[in-house]
């Protein structure tokens, strides 16, 4: 089909790669737990848009510049590095949880709400769109599913691309979902949320200096 080929096997595949978690689920999971579901799905939505930049640059065949130039590969890490040390630093020297106290100053006005929905989104994409290992990821997965003699193989791979982008939205979702229930149960997000971004945000710095340090 459109020169896809084990296409169950890449979908259980890419399905235990989504749930094993990672910095996306990271950023996910600290969004929900401090300030409920609604910003974890929208990070979560945010990941699934920059993952598609990905599937588009394997398409295309921009990903194979990643893998065989060296200054490419060191500019796009060493920008998604800093970009991950941005993030787990502001995690970490934040205040509180972002719900205030006063109701309605906490909730605030609906353009100031979309204005925060779209931050948390940006923020998610370029956590996946910076990384360059997943464009290599996808890179070195995709083509294992990919006849060797199809007609049109950049249809392949976005077709692919898709089905696993989707398949991880749901999955980090599910993150969001759990993530919110969780920090529900322990109180509506409050210290558990604070420490959850702080933990998160260390994490993220620990990820930036790793990536920065990849070969």
């Amino acid at each position: 089909m459109l020169g896809v080929h084990d296409l169950a096997l890449f979908i259980v595949s890419g399905l235990l790669l989504n749930i094993t978690p990672g910095q996306d689920v990271a950023y996910i999971v600290s969004r929900s737990a401090a300030h409920g579901l609604r910003d974890g799905s929208v990070a979560a939505l945010g990941i699934g848009a920059g993952c598609f930049v990905h599937v588009f640059a394997a398409a295309l065949g921009l990903s194979a510049i990643l893998a065989t130039s060296a200054t490419a590969f060191l500019v796009v890490k060493l920008a998604g590095a800093a970009y991950l040390v941005w993030i787990g630093a502001g995690m970490l020297l934040g205040r509180g949880n972002g719900r205030s106290a006063a109701g309605g100053q906490a909730r605030g006005s609906a353009r100031l709400a979309r204005a925060s929905a779209r931050k948390v989104f940006t923020q998610g994409f370029l956590t996946n769109a910076l990384n360059p290992k997943v464009a290599l990821f996808f890179l070195a997965f995709l083509p294992q599913f990919v006849d060797a003699g199809a007609g049109s193989r950049p249809l392949a791979f976005l077709l692919l691309g898709v089905i696993f982008t989707v398949n991880g939205t749901l999955v980090n979702l599910l993150w969001a979902w759990s993530a919110a229930r969780l920090s529900t149960m322990l109180g509506g997000g409050g210290r558990f949320g604070v420490w959850i971004k702080r933990a998160v945000g260390a994490l993220f710095v620990g990820f930036g200096v790793r990536l920065a340090l990849a070969d």
